[in-house]
């Protein structure tokens, strides 16, 4: 819990409402009701901290009574009884207001860690759920920050703002009517004193903010310097072109630049702390100087001036708090709409409401393509223009085709990840469309040609396509897909770390340990997107007499990069801006003495996507 004394904006809190936030809640306005709903379940929760942030604030401002108390009567009247209680009565309320703040935080931030958690998990799920096109067209930052920058300040908002604003309001509230049961000429002094004291300190806190925000973007800046260029690739690239000393500089320049912001901003703090020091002794200053002048006191006590002046000093903080509020309040709708933003996402696809079986043990295999047609978001034409075709259960099925003439996309389309503009893809008659995404994962196996290996061991990169696969049966994958040997004879085996995505290994050697993860799952259904690519002719040769082993009895769709990779192929169509331009086995399409013939001629590999 934010106490009452200390509620207010610290150094660096924002003064005024950020244009982003503004901009964010016009595009996508949030509701207060969809906000409540998300402690809902927690309602109880949430008034017991109310209760706790209300009766801590209200227990503490008996301590200025008690005050009063001493200094006018227990003191001067030698009255002992009322001096032990009065002193009793301060560190009961101490002890009090401790204890109410130590279950309010615990209360409230387990309430908050657990919105937050169900947050992070359902934006993470939905997320998921996303076809590729999402994540095409927007950033990987982007959804980064979403997930932990985001949420990361709703749990700010949630653990502490609001509970500063209920700390603040009862604790503004109720300093004011005792400053006026006290003294209602100070309190009317008050009233004077006070708006010029708050300007100040705003302006002086404007100023600091403005600085900060400016030191953000200059880290933010120096971060992404040093992601891009002390990584792997950004090395590499560095070395490659002589960039050493380039990339050096442009780092000095931002450290310098952020260096002068730092002292900017030190010295702008101290301007602010400086400015709340003269407030708060001038404050109090003025108040001796009323309560001592004989036309001005009123005959007060001096158990009420220094009661007095206690409140006033605890009233200072809060009230700036809640002068900000309106920009809290838009800050932290701004950040639920941003996370609602991604939860409102429509899924393109998704599981069906009434899915079809297809246990992998009686999937034969066939694949269909009937008239199929994709296009692009914001693309001028079709990627896939009516295509019919068939793979029989067990054939092997070989596309071949210039670059964009829509080979990936239309072997995509097997794995579901992209659905028909119109057409249907099937297996075994049953349009994709009517099986489970897990069930379909389960059939379809697809190597890309872009091999990504998460930043773990071998083992657990394989094991990473089956869970609960056993180690004989990882090397018994890794064996088939050429690469059991290259393994075992690393230091560490299976429990090698294969580096940030994989780059302490060459690209034959990714390649193969992608192929052993798809064929860990064991499925039906095999696409290989230029799956050989990265290999060398030796290693090609053996990873290709592997996949020839283990494609027997599976239906497998291949990506062809060289066409001596697909000549026994079963069937071979060579695609030309979506379209089926020729099809069949390589003795009739070399016979037809057409685009596929030509190639063969050249002794060209089949054109790479």
């Amino acid at each position: 819990m934010t106490s009452p004394q200390f509620g207010g904006p610290g150094p660096g809190r924002p003064v005024k409402i950020d244009p982003a936030d503004r901009v964010q809640l016009a595009e996508k306005p949030v509701s207060l009701r969809r906000i409540g709903a998300l402690f809902a379940p927690y309602r109880t929760q949430v008034a017991i901290v109310v209760a706790l942030i209300v009766a801590s604030s209200l227990i503490t401002l008996a301590n200025p009574f008690l005050v009063r108390a001493v200094i006018d009567h227990a003191i001067p009247d030698q009255n002992v009884p009322l001096l032990v209680w009065s002193v009793a009565g301060m560190l009961a309320v101490t002890v009090a207001g401790s204890a109410l703040g130590v279950v309010q935080t615990w209360i409230s931030t387990t309430v908050g860690q657990r919105v937050m958690h169900g947050l992070r998990t359902r934006v993470f799920t939905h997320l998921q759920r996303q076809s590729l096109g999402f994540f095409t067209r927007t950033r990987g930052g982007e959804v980064q920050s979403r997930l932990t920058n985001d949420i990361g300040g709703m749990q700010t908002v949630v653990t502490s703002t609001a509970t500063s604003v209920a700390a603040n309001v009862t604790t503004v509230v109720g300093t004011a009517v005792a400053m006026g049961v006290l003294s209602w000429r100070l309190s009317l002094l008050s009233l004077i004193v006070l708006p010029p004291a708050i300007w100040l300190t705003r302006r002086v806190a404007r100023m600091r903010r403005e600085i900060t925000a400016q030191r953000q973007r200059a880290l933010a800046d120096m971060q992404t310097q040093i992601e891009e260029s002390l990584s792997v690739s950004g090395i590499q690239l560095g070395k490659t072109l002589g960039a050493g000393p380039a990339m050096s500089q442009r780092f000095a320049d931002t450290s310098a630049y952020l260096s002068d912001l730092e002292v900017r901003s030190q010295l702008s703090g101290r301007w602010r702390m400086a400015t709340m020091n003269i407030v708060f002794a001038a404050i109090p200053a003025l108040l001796y100087l009323v309560a001592g002048l004989p036309a001005t006191s009123g005959g007060m006590s001096i158990g009420t001036l220094v009661a007095f002046t206690g409140l006033q000093g605890a009233l200072f903080r809060p009230l700036m708090s809640l002068l900000d509020v309106g920009v809290s309040v838009t800050a932290s709708l701004a950040l639920f709409s941003r996370i609602f933003e991604y939860l409102d996402l429509p899924v393109d696809i998704d599981d069906p409401e009434r899915p079809v079986p297809m246990p992998r043990e009686k999937v034969a295999g066939t694949v269909r393509f009937d008239d199929v047609v994709f296009r692009y978001d914001g693309a001028h034409r079709d990627a896939i223009d009516h295509v019919s075709l068939v793979a029989p259960a067990g054939s092997s099925l070989a596309l071949v085709g210039e670059t964009g003439s829509g080979k990936t996309t239309l072997a995509s389309m097997v794995a579901r990840l992209h659905d028909p503009t119109s057409g249907r893809v099937s297996i075994d008659g049953v349009d994709l469309r009517d099986i489970t995404l897990a069930e379909l994962s389960e059939l379809v196996g697809v190597v890309s040609q872009e091999t990504y290996l998460l930043h773990n061991t071998i083992r657990e990169n394989l094991r990473y396509a089956r869970p609960d696969a056993t180690d004989a049966q990882i090397e018994e994958a890794a064996r088939a897909a050429q690469v059991h040997d290259l393994i075992v004879s690393l230091p560490d085996g299976y429990d090698t770390l294969v580096g940030a995505r994989g780059h302490r290994f060459s690209g034959g050697e990714k390649q193969r340990i992608a192929i052993a993860r798809t064929l860990l799952r064991d499925p039906r259904i095999l696409v290989l997107d230029e799956a050989t690519s990265a290999l060398d002719n030796d290693t090609e040769a053996a990873v290709q007499r592997a996949l020839d082993n283990v494609s027997r009895g599976r239906t497998t769709i291949t990506i062809a990069h060289r066409l001596s990779t697909i000549r026994d192929a079963d069937r071979i169509v060579v695609l030309d801006h979506g379209r089926v331009v020729e099809s069949g086995t390589h003795d009739e399409l070399v016979a037809a003495g057409a685009r596929y013939a030509l190639l063969e001629r050249r002794g060209r590999p089949a054109l790479v996507s």
